[in-house]
């Protein structure tokens, strides 16, 4: 995998003040990018568990630690899906 790489600029000592080594707290912004931009729909599961350095997996059972629903369909493709699903039962129950 071909790979790129971003510097980010933080304060002096911060890593310290979160108790994070350097590449602790490396490791963790990766995973806290990989979360946030999966939450809101920026990428797929796979990719975020690229980003991460972790398995699809292991990235889908660390959004459960962290809150992050792994259902990431908006509202509206939400009523469309059960609306769906709803008209499918009845007319299986028609016949």
């Amino acid at each position: 995998m071909a790979t790129e790489e971003l510097r980010i600029k933080y304060p002096a000592g911060f890593e310290r003040a979160v108790h994070l080594t350097k590449e602790e707290l490396e490791q963790h912004l990766r995973l806290m990018a990989a979360l946030k931009m999966f939450e809101l729909g920026k990428i797929s599961s796979g990719k975020a568990a690229e980003l991460a350095g972790m398995s699809r997996v292991e990235f889908l059972e660390t959004c459960g630690r962290y809150r992050v629903s792994v259902f990431n369909y908006p509202d509206e493709e939400v009523v469309a899906e059960i609306q769906a699903d709803l008209a499918a039962l009845q007319e299986n129950f028609k016949t």
